[in-house]
């Protein structure tokens, strides 16, 4: 999204550029790294204004475009830099999260509340986000929806005719431990509970939970085939073509782009309701949604689509038609331009991105 998001910019007529490479994400919530990263932020921002004012005016950024901050990754530079050289600060998805206020995260929470207060807008990619960032809002910040989109210039073109036959299930998620690994259990239960129809499952995934997730799906030995990681988007249309209905139970997820490329190639999903992933499937409509982490719920739902094929080919044409018209880079480079000039900022202007 961090890519797409800097292809949008450009789309909309602006002239990002990466303004630094300094990364603050702390994923354990130890307080000495925080510390760490703060004062090396702090430190990256006035590097940054030295350099930025030493320039001629015309040369400076005129924006200050900061994507995802949260408690476990805050923005300390953003804000003083778009301060000093008195420009616009904006953020895309953004969210807010009280309850980490005295916790482990504690520091980085407090950088990423102040960050959001003094975002001149906040671009809201999904429904979980804005309420908590509409509770919060300072008077003169803008919330602006911009769900999740993707550039389908990126990938081969969406239609294939799909060959009758065994159903072909899909999934396509890192191997992890934590959510991804839960993701897969569930999933694993979820499919044995409907062992004996026909189906296959294809996955595509690596990495350091992988022995345990391959032992998850052993008594369907024969049925899921494992992938490994592929690069390629061909690689990866390729298989989005020939599945009939992915499935991910989407244990604690963002909202999941992967979501979105299997709909655009005309694939319905199954997936767990949870976070922002109402925000990519439109449930009934372009696939299910099923109450997070009910393994029994979503092999219902699974079972449901595969009893009934035209109405799992109905949602896939729904789904080509909603991620092709209503989620593309073009549509999201619109609002963003619309955005940035409201913020007096010139097309062509350059806008820093961090």
């Amino acid at each position: 999204m961090a890519r797409l998001l800097v292809k949008t910019l450009d789309r909309a007529g602006f002239a990002p550029h990466l303004a630094s490479e300094l990364r603050t994400f702390d994923k354990a919530g130890d307080r000495r790294v925080q510390d760490d990263l703060k004062e090396r932020s702090l430190a990256e921002a006035a590097r940054l204004i030295a350099h930025y004012r030493a320039l001629p005016q015309e040369c400076r950024p005129s924006l200050w475009f900061t994507y995802h901050v949260y408690y476990k990754a805050p923005d300390w530079i953003g804000p003083r830099v778009s301060k000093a050289l008195g420009i616009p600060y904006v953020i895309a998805e953004g969210s807010r999260a009280g309850k980490r206020a005295g916790g482990p995260w504690a520091l980085g929470h407090e950088g990423a509340e102040a960050a959001l207060d003094r975002a001149d807008a906040v671009f809201v990619m999904t429904a979980k986000d804005r309420i908590a960032l509409e509770r919060s809002r300072p008077p003169h910040q803008a919330l602006i929806d911009l769900p999740p989109f993707m550039d389908a210039e990126e990938w081969p073109g969406p239609a294939s005719p799909r060959v009758s036959g065994e159903p072909r299930l899909l999934t396509v998620a890192m191997m992890r431990d934590g959510d991804k690994l839960a993701s897969y259990r569930i999933l694993a239960d979820a499919l044995k509970a409907i062992a004996r129809r026909p189906w296959s499952l294809d996955i595509v995934g690596d990495g350091e939970a992988r022995p345990d997730i391959e032992l998850l799906f052993e008594p369907l030995a024969g049925r899921v085939r494992f992938h490994g990681r592929i690069e390629s988007t061909s690689g990866l249309a390729a298989l989005y073509r020939q599945a009939d209905l992915f499935v991910w139970p989407a244990v604690n997820e963002a909202y999941g782009m992967v979501l979105l490329e299997a709909q655009f190639f005309g694939c319905p999903v199954v997936a767990g309701d949870f976070g922002g992933v109402a925000s990519v499937v439109k449930d009934g409509e372009t696939g299910l949604l099923t109450p997070a982490g009910d393994s029994a719920a979503f092999s219902d739902a699974v079972k449901d689509l595969l009893d009934h094929p035209a109405r799992l080919r109905a949602l896939g044409t729904r789904a080509q038609h909603f991620v092709s018209e209503e989620r593309n880079l073009d549509r999201a480079a619109m609002r963003v331009r619309e955005v940035l000039r409201s913020l007096a900022l010139p097309g062509g202007a350059q806008a820093c991105v961090f």
